[in-house]
């Protein structure tokens, strides 16, 4: 097994090597990458910022150890190159995952990047150096993780409690970049020191993020472009007039709706424009289980009666969308349940009128009727995405003699008040991301990071274990829908739909891939250029 992954990492690299899009040349450096950006976040810190308004801008600062290609849409096992990790290997027993790493790198303040760097970032991810993150998200992703280990400068080992053949897909992600061992946590949240290809230039807070190239990359002629500039814009017409009237050379990222992206259009007819998956991105009830009548099955069963999905789609998205369950459905997403399967589940049926009297029936048998309704709050985050959802979602709870009222919360209060278990109904948005290791163990584990609404269920525990360690593909996802069959009948995060989205670019942007399961693992970005 050692020997089949490490010629697979060698092949990557030259795969990275020959790309039509990685090659130097035709390539035309220099310029400023222009882009609106439509919230601002609470800090620069990659590691504990969920939001890709952080983590996008983000990410062409700093490295990973290994990366999903930038240059393919669909992420995957089999679309990992090296980055910091030149090379990998598994043990024997697929227990030990062994890196070796590249040398001669330095962080953007000159010191020079070892192995240590790699332990002090996994220290402090796990919770076991000195410093500690102020909100820590992905801390359960690796809680099969038993040590990891230096062997040098230049060489690590992550040595796993059990085998997980994904495991390098964590790595991959986004949320593990490499932090510097003499920068102190509460510095990368103001200033962020990485190795990528681009340095941190300044942050203010509702007016821009800026970063500009990085001289010293170790990758030799990256990146292209000069730097990278994105100003704060919260209204989203207001942002795509500003890029129909020449002021930005993209939009942010995923977000057109396709209304907006039809505007474009015929504003700016020459504009290349895309309509992808939101980057497996869903819209989703959260429910807090701690608190009545919440905390009853078949009150969260009864709220997802109530749901129409396709009138989510149709209303929000004008039918540019799927319904789906935890995991992205296909063909972009590589683990979501068949249709015919998926229509099985509570709630998922087509007959619209017979799951809302059935919701009815159960609220009723609590007390709850047209003389007695549950009044509630529904909260969510002030930005279109989460807003426009949530008012859709009071409208259509209202079905089964549930009264919500919204409750709008600002970036930089949302999360930790989410994190705090702060609410009582919310509307949401989660990653289905590209394997079903993060998503179910980060999202549905008894005590998990980012279990923000307390389910526990030790038998999806158990379940969730079973499918990690399963290295057939076809075995794994049988153990995977019958995880999803098992959340939707405990009711856990109904998940509405799964929304396509737009974003625009100027002709003249070249050697950008939209990515199409993965939201925040496309930003590196050193391969954009500007032809002109």
């Amino acid at each position: 097994m050692g020997r089949t992954f490490r010629l697979i990492s060698g092949a990557a690299a030259l795969i990275l090597v020959l790309l039509p899009g990685a090659t130097a040349g035709a390539q035309r450096p220099g310029g400023v990458l222009r882009m609106y950006s439509l919230d601002s976040p609470a800090s620069m810190s990659i590691l504990e910022e969920p939001t890709v308004y952080a983590r996008g801008p983000m990410m062409s600062v700093f490295n990973n150890l290994l990366l999903f290609d930038q240059h393919i849409a669909q992420d995957s096992l089999a679309s990992i190159v090296p980055d910091l990790g030149e090379s990998w290997a598994w043990g024997e027993e697929g227990k030990d995952l062994r890196l070796r790493l590249r040398q001669g790198v330095k962080w953007h303040d000159g010191k020079p990047f070892t192995a240590a760097d790699v332990k002090c970032t996994w220290d402090l991810i796990m919770g076991e150096g000195k410093e500690k993150l102020r909100v820590n998200p992905w801390k359960s992703a690796y809680s099969n993780l038993d040590r990891l280990e230096t062997n040098g400068d230049y060489e690590v080992t992550f040595r796993l409690k059990r085998p997980q053949p994904a495991f390098p897909m964590l790595l991959a992600n986004s949320f593990a970049p490499i932090y510097p061992c003499h920068v102190p946590p509460g510095q990368m949240r103001l200033h962020p020191i990485g190795t990528g290809p681009f340095k941190f230039v300044e942050f203010k807070p509702n007016e821009s993020i800026k970063i500009a190239r990085n001289p010293d990359y170790w990758k030799k002629e990256r990146p292209y472009l000069d730097g990278i500039e994105w100003t704060i814009i919260k209204d989203p017409s207001t942002a795509t007039l500003a890029f129909a009237a020449g002021k930005f050379d993209s939009t942010f990222l995923y977000t057109l709706t396709v209304p907006l992206l039809k505007n474009v259009k015929s504003q700016v007819p020459d504009a290349i424009c895309e309509m992808t998956p939101q980057g497996g991105i869903n819209r989703h009830l959260l429910v807090n289980y701690q608190k009545a009548p919440f905390d009853n099955p078949l009150v969260r069963r009864a709220m997802s009666l109530a749901l129409d999905r396709h009138a989510f789609i149709d209303t929000l998205a004008q039918g540019e969308g799927q319904i789906g369950g935890t995991l992205q459905p296909g063909p972009e997403g590589l683990w979501g349940m068949p249709p015919e399967e998926l229509s099985k589940l509570p709630g998922y049926g087509p007959d619209i009128a017979k799951n809302r009297s059935e919701g009815r029936q159960i609220m009723q048998k609590f007390g709850y009727g047209d003389g007695h309704r549950l009044a509630i709050k529904v909260t969510t985050r002030n930005i279109p995405d989460y807003r426009d959802a949530a008012v859709l979602l009071i409208d259509q709870l209202r079905h089964v003699y549930i009264d919500g009222e919204l409750e709008l919360i600002d970036t930089p209060q949302y999360f930790p008040k989410i994190l705090r278990k702060d609410y009582l109904i919310g509307l949401n948005l989660q990653g289905s991301g590209p394997d079903p290791d993060p998503v179910i163990a980060l999202n549905y584990s008894c005590g998990s990071s980012l279990n923000w609404d307390s389910y526990c269920n030790p038998e999806i525990d158990k379940m969730t274990e079973q499918q990690s360690v399963e290295g057939d593909l076809e075995r794994r996802k049988q153990l995977v829908w019958a995880i999803e069959r098992k959340l939707a009948e405990d009711g856990a995060r109904p998940i509405i739909f799964y929304p396509k989205s737009g974003t625009c670019r100027q002709p003249y942007v070249k050697g950008l891939t939209l990515m199409v399961n993965s939201l925040f693992n496309g930003w590196r970005l050193e391969d954009v250029w500007l032809d002109k």
